[in-house]
């Protein structure tokens, strides 16, 4: 799914476009899908590929949603991002490329993953 900025930037609303297209990051405690309990699918408000489920999000107490995996290893890219002075793992979405958040190994379940992901960059279908 590959559109130019002036596309991205004409479908999107201008959080949407900073965070998604420009790599931000939306204020913590902010998000409208952080206390989200709902049962359901978090999909790439971009193009909408299914990207996590209610069943594998939790409260890390971080300030973003946060979910233990991906619906599937090929849903999201991967990249080393050193910005900022840290070391993280950005997470994309891999249909579109859209800015999803970073993953960390510090998560408390079983798969040791803490994917925090902004909520402008995820569309909640469910209940």
């Amino acid at each position: 799914m590959m559109k130019n900025d002036a596309e991205w930037k004409e479908a999107l609303t201008e959080e949407q476009y900073y965070i998604c297209r420009k790599k931000g990051t939306e204020p913590p405690f902010s998000g409208k899908l952080l206390y989200c309990d709902k049962s359901g699918e978090y999909t790439c408000v971009c193009c909408g590929e299914p990207l996590f489920q209610s069943d594998d999000k939790f409260d890390s107490g971080c300030g973003w949603p946060s979910f233990s995996a991906a619906i599937n290893e090929s849903c999201i890219e991967y990249t080393q991002d050193n910005s900022h002075g840290m070391s993280r793992i950005e997470i994309t979405c891999k249909k579109c490329g859209s800015h999803l958040g970073h993953v960390f190994d510090d998560g408390p379940t079983e798969s040791k993953q803490r994917y925090c992901v902004n909520s402008i960059s995820l569309a909640f279908n469910g209940e």
